[in-house]
């Protein structure tokens, strides 16, 4: 890939086969799993999901997050103190169309009307499952002679975590970020001494206007809760270059109304305080296409790559190859001169294991298109 050239990737977690599965669904059921199955299991499916990407043409690829069951909870093997669920209140988009709302929440894997539940002092204790897994990852490299541009590995931010796990410990929500954070640090530390592209999934950046306690919020303290949040990031990542961390957020990998979602104009100068160097954002929801304009009114720093999302992850529509380059245009004439430009989908294909909304055949067929778009829009731009 040279210079003038758009690249691709993805957002993390990709389909997971049946077999494995069935087994996340027994370790969240809190069966004994036999460790040579998880171990033949998340091998194999790791290998194939990694040729696949290879097969496809993706620029930037890794692990799918297959031994995962979900973006976020997966943390749940990874700090100490969480234990049990409690149901939760739905997001406020979803509140006020109740009638549609209990479709959304269903997964024959994880029950999303409920969050994990801390219980006692947060601190990392996943070095174990964490170095399996980036071995994993890097076997899989090994053993298929993977020639990939660049490759990554996704790891949660300290506010998704807290964002989505209920506090019944802590006093202080500062002090519970500040711990989430310290903990987390940890991991990040594992991806990029392990010489991998460090991603880190942070939702919640954008979407604060669609929970309760933020619904009736002023823009400036929407602004000042994810200040706090960048900043508990930055401290995590104290150790880890800029020039090897790329940040996804968005409004939410699920198909909701979205007519609270905070404007992406607002956010920025916000989000451009984190210390990283690539910035993934949504730009195929139907709700948010018009928002290419944001990068011309709040123009991405020097030295950064903007990863556009220009694939919709919430409909088994495929997108035209057209359509797809369409998107990567706009986002690349709104920017500033000379920002690389490498196109992904919207989020994940499979951010909560068993909830694909996007058949695991046509996923993959929509990363085809993605490739199809990124040369398209390479000839036209160039």
């Amino acid at each position: 890939m040279t210079d003038d050239e758009i690249g691709t990737t993805h957002i993390g977690s990709l389909p997971r086969p049946p077999e494995l599965l069935e087994l996340l669904t027994a370790k969240q059921d809190g069966e004994d799993v036999d460790a040579e199955e998880w171990e033949r299991a998340t091998t194999e499916a790791t290998h194939d999901v990694v040729q696949r990407q290879l097969d496809v043409g993706l620029d930037s690829i890794n692990n799918g997050e297959q031994p995962r069951v979900s973006f976020n909870w997966y943390v749940q093997n990874r700090l100490s103190g969480i234990e049990g669920t409690r149901e939760t209140e739905l997001w406020a988009d979803l509140q006020d169309y109740p009638e549609y709302a209990d479709e959304t929440f269903k997964t024959d894997v994880i029950d999303l009307s409920e969050q994990p539940v801390v219980t006692g002092p947060i601190e990392y204790t996943g070095y174990e499952e964490a170095r399996a897994e980036i071995q994993g990852f890097r076997d899989a490299l090994s053993d298929l002679d993977a020639t990939a541009e660049d490759t990554f590995m996704t790891a949660a931010s300290p506010s998704v975590v807290t964002s989505t796990h209920v506090n019944d410990y802590y006093d202080a929500y500062d002090d519970y970020l500040a711990d989430v954070a310290d903990a987390m640090k940890e991991e990040y530390e594992l991806v990029a001494d392990a010489g991998f592209t460090l991603q880190i999934d942070a939702p919640e950046l954008l979407t604060a206007g669609q929970t309760e306690a933020f619904r009736d919020a002023s823009i400036e303290d929407i602004k000042g809760a994810t200040r706090r949040h960048v900043e508990a990031l930055n401290d995590a990542l104290e150790n880890v270059p800029a020039e090897q961390v790329r940040l996804h957020t968005c409004w939410g990998s699920y198909e909701g109304p979205g007519h609270l979602d905070i404007d992406l104009v607002d956010m920025l100068p916000v989000i451009y305080e984190a210390d990283i160097t690539g910035l993934s954002v949504e730009q195929a929801n139907p709700r948010h296409q018009h928002e290419y304009r944001a990068f011309a009114d709040e123009p991405i720093p020097d030295g950064w790559t903007l990863i556009p999302g220009v694939v919709d992850v919430k409909t088994n529509i495929i997108d035209h190859p057209e359509t797809i380059a369409d998107r990567i245009e706009r986002v690349a004439n709104a920017a500033p001169d000379d920002t690389p430009i490498v196109a992904a989908p919207d989020c994940g294909f499979g951010t909560q294991a068993g909830l694909g909304m996007v058949s695991p055949e046509i996923a993959w067929a929509k990363l085809e298109a993605l490739v199809k778009g990124a040369e398209i829009a390479t000839e036209r731009l160039v």
